[in-house]
């Protein structure tokens, strides 16, 4: 492909991936990915190239652009040797006057009301900074220091202590220690969650949002012979625990849940839980450095959705933890109404609650919580609180 393909071919991508975040489809890296399967022709350079080109126009625009075009023309602006490829073969057609070019931004104008205010405008660029690849060691299996001597270019992470980071471009899939579940790919802020839970062997865990079990993963790295249920109402998602709890040597139960009746079907946990884990559905606003685009798809009214299902997973929670028993809530959003906002609702609804301070290092005082964010804590950006029941 020449240059002026590839820009064409980033422009044709950017319209799917625009289309993709109105509509509440697939993520822009398996747009790419479908683009380049249905073109042999383009080379690993190729992909690479527009694979970029696609990513920075991304990272450059806060608010959807209205098409592919538009959020090129806007790069355009901050790399005017772009504007050389239009009108060539197989390139984008010539600009003409008066075209509309995508804004620059980092936070869409309506979202920056929300943001909590220990976020200043200086921190904003680290929002869209390109995230390190972040392992964390199971444990239960091997030492962290066991692990670093196993991976090229890896160091310590500064906040958690089981936590490996290596370079961006890391490949660790096809590793022996992961094929032998010696460590999992995991964000450090995330990592930080689980130490939050502070668990201790023999406990009884509830993790009610699990996915895929990441979480879960490292409870049970932790405390090897706590009893570990991991819920989700995503067949799909929770379906993928089994095969990595295997690969650990994790013993973790699962459930799947069917909303609205989530509490019927944990009746035998009812009041019986020393912890359940909300890391509950949020408005991502605090992995925008790994999935930029992000920012397109939120809108108002999603935004009030997932508070409104957060408010809802919170009080099933409570009903779970016995007397004396602990709720550790996690969102990934650096937004208040998400994170201290809920919280301060829950404790004001439910007077038998006192926050219990989460013992992780980092992360600033957040209302009742703390909040790791990329430009302060070097993560992704997580609101986390622990909350404990009266005996």
């Amino acid at each position: 492909m020449t240059p002026a393909a590839r820009l064409q071919a980033a422009i044709e991508v950017l319209d799917e991936v625009i289309a993709s975040a109105r509509d509440d489809g697939p993520p822009a890296d398996t747009i790419v990915t479908r683009y380049f399967k249905h073109r042999r022709y383009a080379g690993s350079k190729d992909r690479r190239a527009v694979r970029e080109l696609v990513f920075r126009a991304i990272r450059r625009s806060a608010e959807r652009p209205a098409s592919g075009r538009a959020a090129i023309l806007g790069l355009v602006e901050d790399e005017p040797h772009l504007s050389e490829l239009f009108g060539q073969v197989r390139g984008p057609e010539p600009i003409v006057g008066g075209e509309e070019a995508a804004s620059a931004g980092v936070v869409p104008d309506w979202l920056k009301p929300e943001l909590s205010p220990l976020i200043a405008e200086a921190e904003w660029g680290a929002l869209l900074e390109r995230a390190p690849l972040d392992l964390r060691a199971n444990i239960a299996r091997m030492s962290r220091d066991a692990l670093l001597v196993q991976f090229d270019g890896a160091s310590p992470t500064a906040l958690s202590p089981w936590g490996l980071r290596l370079p961006a471009d890391s490949r660790v899939d096809d590793h022996p220690a992961f094929a032998a579940g010696f460590v999992e790919i995991q964000d450090e802020g995330s990592q930080l969650i689980a130490v939050a839970c502070e668990v201790g062997q023999g406990d009884r865990i509830i993790d009610i949002c699990a996915g895929a079990g990441g979480k879960a993963l490292a409870l049970a790295a932790v405390a090897p012979t706590a009893a570990i249920l991991a819920t989700d109402s995503n067949r799909a998602r929770l379906s993928k625990l089994g095969p990595r709890a295997e690969r650990a040597g994790a013993v973790i139960q699962t459930r799947l849940l069917s909303p609205p009746n989530e509490l019927e079907e944990l009746a035998d946990w009812r009041e019986a839980a020393d912890l359940v884990l909300v890391d509950a559905p949020c408005s991502g606003s605090g992995t925008w450095r790994r999935n930029p685009e992000g920012r397109w798809r939120l809108t108002p009214e999603r935004l009030d959705r997932a508070v409104a299902m957060q408010q809802r997973l919170l009080a099933i929670a409570a009903e779970l933890v016995r007397p004396g028993g602990h709720l550790v809530y996690a969102v990934c959003s650096l937004l208040s109404r998400e994170g201290a906002g809920q919280i301060q609702d829950f404790l004001a609804a439910h007077s038998s609650w006192i926050s219990d301070a989460p013992a992780i290092a980092g992360g600033r005082p957040d209302g009742a919580g703390r909040l790791l964010t990329p430009g302060h804590d070097r993560t992704d950006g997580f609101f986390v609180a622990r909350l404990k029941r009266a005996c």
